[in-house]
C-alpha cells in the first residue's frame, strides 16, 4: 500500500508499524502532527498530550522501563526543557526501544532559536538518525527501535522543518505486534544513585566503540560513486538539497546514522574523490569531527552557518549564481506581517494593555506573542516557555530597587504555557514576595500549534472527556490572593482591571476567559460563553466620522476607504467579538445593540 505522506505522518507510521505501544508529547511547530497522526492509531498506540516535554519524556521513559515500545517528540528548544531525564536515562539505557523525535527548524520559521539538537546526541552519548525523504521517516524508525533495544540506548530521531512538512510516497506495511517485555526490578540500572551511576558510566562508553562499530557497517550509511572530483558528505535534507544541486557530478556519502559517525567509511569515501564538501544545517556537525580525525573538507567557511541549505544557498555558495527566475517589481509586493485573527480575545486586552505607561511587558510563546506588534506595541520580551512571569519578576525586583521608581512589569502567557512551566514562575513570584502583575490569556485551547487540547479543555488528545483544571483554583493554591477572571472583549472590564492590578503592592493574576475565534466549540464553550461570535457588526456610514480610532485595535476585518474616507467591516471576516465598536466615539458602530449594553 502506497501513501502521500508528511515526514510528520511518515513518523508516525513508522512508529504504529514498529509495534510502539505508547506516545507523548507537548505540541511545538514542526512536531505536532507526529503526535496528532500517532493518535489515530487508537487500537494500537495510547497517545497523550503531556504539559511539557520534560513530562512527555519522563512518561515515554517509565514506559519503556515498564517493558513497551514507546516514543516522544517535541521541536527542537523544546529538547532544552526535556535535557534533564534524557541525559540520565542515557546512563540507564533502555527496557522496550524508545525513540526521542527533536524536529529542528533551521530558517527559524516559527521559533525563537536555530539550536543544532545533532549536539545533543553527542553530548548525551546516545545512537543519533538522520532520514532523509518520508520514506525513510517511516522505514528508519523500525531500525531506530531495533538500535535501541540491541544496544540499549535511547535514540535520538533528528528531523528538520522541510522534511516534517514536505511529503512523498511511502510503501506502508503492516503492524508488527512487539510485545511488552517483562519487568524485573534492578536498582543497580534505573535507581541512579551516585554508586550506580559510576559503574553504568562506563557501560555509555562501551556501548558507545559497539555503536560506531555499527555506524562503520549500517546500510544507513552509504556511499554513491559518480565522478570523482567533487565528493559531497551529507545527511537528513541537506543529502536531497545537494542531489538536486549537484546530480551525478558528484559522488556522495549519504549518513543516516550520524552519532558516532562512521570515521573509517568516510575515509574511504574521501581517499577516492578530490575535494569534499561537508553540506549540513546549523552547526559543523560532522565537518568538525572530520577535520579532528584529519580528513581534510570544505565546510562553514564556503556554506551559510544558519539558515536552510536549500539548492538556492547550495548553488550561490558553490557557483556564485542561482538558478533564473521570473523576475518582478518587488516594490509592489505588499508586506503581510501575521496578526491576531479577526475576532481574537487577545486583542481587546492588548489594546487596553498598550495604552499602558512606565510598564515593560514580559512576553512568552504563543499566538499572543503577536502583542507586540503595531498597532498595540504591548510586548517587550520573549525568553521561552514559561518566562514571562518568572523574567518579569526578575525585572520588577530590579526596578524596585532604583529611587521613585515607577515602572510596573506586566507578565503575560497562554493558558497551554502557563500548565507547560507558567506555573513554576508563578510560585517564584509568590515565593518571594513580588508585586509584579500577571496575566493569563486563556483562550480555551492550545492556540498557536492548530489547537491541540490541554489539561483545561476537558478533553485528551484521543477524545475522552476528562478533569478540568480551574485555573483559577490553581492560581489561588499557589498562593495568590489577588485573583480577577475577566472577558477581554469588554473593554471597561479590562480596563478597570488593570487599574487595580496597577493600585496593588503584592502578587496580581488577570485570567482572561474567552475561546479562540478559530476553536471548533465544544458542547462546554457554547454553554459557557452563550454561543459566542454569532452576530456580525454594522457600519453607520452616515455616522462614521473617519477617524479611524477602529483601525487602532489592529482587526483585519477592518480596512478603511481613502475615497469616500469611512471605516469598512468585512463581513467575511468579522466575528462581532464588538472590540471596534467601544472605541468608536460616535456610536457608528453597532452588533444588534450589544455595544451599548458593554459599554
Amino acid at each position: 500500500m502506497k501513501k502521500l505522506m508528511t515526514g510528520n505522518e511518515a513518523i508516525a507510521r513508522g512508529a504504529y508499524e514498529a509495534g510502539v505501544k505508547y506516545a507523548s508529547a507537548y505540541p511545538g511547530t514542526p512536531s505536532t502532527e507526529i503526535l496528532e497522526n500517532i493518535a489515530t492509531y487508537k487500537d494500537s498506540i495510547v497517545a497523550e498530550w503531556a504539559p511539557n516535554e520534560k513530562v512527555a519524556l519522563e512518561a515515554a521513559i517509565g514506559g519503556s522501563i515498564a517493558g513497551a515500545r514507546t516514543i516522544a517528540s517535541m521541536k527542537h528548544v523544546g529538547l532544552n526543557v526535556a535535557a534533564d531525564p534524557l541525559f540520565t536515562f542515557a546512563y540507564t539505557g533502555v527496557n522496550g526501544g524508545m525513540i526521542l523525535v527533536s524536529a529542528d527548524e533551521p530558517g527559524m520559521h516559527s521559533s525563537q532559536n536555530e539550536q543544532d539538537n545533532r549536539n545533543y546526541a553527542k553530548f548525551a552519548k546516545i545512537a543519533l538518525f538522520e532520514p532523509s525523504n518520508s520514506q525513510e521517516a517511516k522505514d528508519m524508525i523500525k531500525e531506530a527501535y531495533r538500535v535501541s533495544e540491541e544496544f540499549d540506548s535511547p535514540v535520538l530521531y533528528r528531523v528538520t522543518t522541510r522534511l516534517c512538512h514536505s511529503k512523498g510516497i511511502v510503501e506502508c506495511s503492516d503492524r508488527v505486534e512487539v510485545g511488552i517485555k517483562d519487568y524485573v526490578k534492578n536498582p543497580q540500572k534505573t535507581l541512579t544513585v551516585p554508586a550506580h551511576a559510576r559503574v553504568l558510566r562506563h557501560s555509555v562508553e562501551e556501548r558507545l566503540e559497539k555503536l560506531e562499530e555499527y555506524s562503520n557497517n549500517t546500510s544507513l550509511n552509504y556511499c554513491e560513486m559518480n565522478d570523482s572530483k567533487v565528493g559531497v558528505i551529507a545527511s537528513g535534507m541537506c543529502y536531497m538539497f545537494a542531489k538536486e544541486v549537484f546530480k551525478n557530478d558528484a559522488s556522495y556519502m549519504k549518513l543516516g546514522f550520524t552519532n558516532p559517525l562512521p570515521i573509517e567509511r568516510i575515509k574511504e569515501f574521501a581517499s577516492n574523490v578530490e575535494k569534499i564538501y561537508v553540506i549540513e544545517e546549523n552547526d559543523p556537525f560532522i565537518e568538525d569531527q572530520l577535520k579532528a580525525a584529519g580528513i581534510d573538507c570544505i565546510g562553514k567557511d564556503l556554506f551559510p552557518k544558519m539558515g536552510e541549505m536549500t539548492p538556492d544557498v547550495l548553488r550561490k555558495a558553490v557557483f556564485g549564481k542561482t538558478n533564473d527566475t521570473i523576475k518582478y517589481n518587488k516594490e509592489l509586493v505588499v508586506p503581510r506581517p501575521p496578526g491576531l485573527c479577526a475576532g481574537c480575545p487577545h486583542r481587546g486586552f492588548f489594546y487596553e494593555l498598550g495604552k499602558r505607561k512606565n510598564v515593560l511587558v514580559s512576553g512568552d510563546i504563543g499566538c499572543y506573542t503577536l502583542g507586540f506588534a503595531p498597532p498595540y506595541n504591548a510586548m517587550d520580551t520573549v525568553v521561552c516557555m514559561g518566562a514571562s512571569l518568572s523574567a518579569g519578576h526578575g525585572a520588577q525586583k530590579v526596578f524596585n530597587m532604583k529611587k521613585d521608581n515607577e515602572m510596573r512589569v506586566v507578565g503575560v502567557l497562554g493558558d497551554s504555557t502557563f500548565f507547560h512551566t507558567g506555573i513554576n514562575s508563578l510560585l517564584d513570584v509568590v515565593y518571594n514576595k513580588g508585586n509584579s502583575i500577571s496575566v493569563i490569556l486563556d483562550n480555551r485551547i492550545t492556540g498557536m500549534t492548530g489547537h491541540q487540547q490541554n489539561p483545561g479543555t476537558g478533553y485528551t488528545l484521543q477524545g475522552e472527556v476528562t478533569e478540568i483544571v480551574d485555573i483559577e483554583g490553581l492560581v489561588r493554591a499557589c498562593g495568590v490572593k489577588q485573583v480577577r477572571t475577566i472577558d477581554p472583549n469588554n473593554l471597561k472590564e479590562v480596563k478597570e482591571t488593570l487599574d487595580w492590578a496597577f493600585e496593588l503592592d503584592e502578587p496580581s493574576v488577570i485570567i482572561t476567559r474567552w475561546p479562540c475565534v478559530l476553536k471548533r466549540f465544544s458542547k462546554e464553550d457554547i454553554e459557557e460563553f452563550n454561543n459566542p461570535f454569532t452576530n456580525k457588526c454594522d457600519i453607520d456610514k452616515d455616522a462614521c466620522i473617519g477617524c479611524k480610532i477602529c483601525m487602532k485595535t489592529g482587526c483585519p476585518a477592518i480596512s478603511f476607504d481613502k475615497d469616500e474616507k469611512k471605516v469598512n467591516i468585512d463581513k467575511n471576516q468579522c466575528v462581532g467579538c464588538n472590540v471596534c465598536s467601544q472605541v468608536c466615539p460616535k456610536d457608528a458602530i453597532s452588533n444588534n445593540g450589544l455595544a451599548k449594553e458593554v459599554n
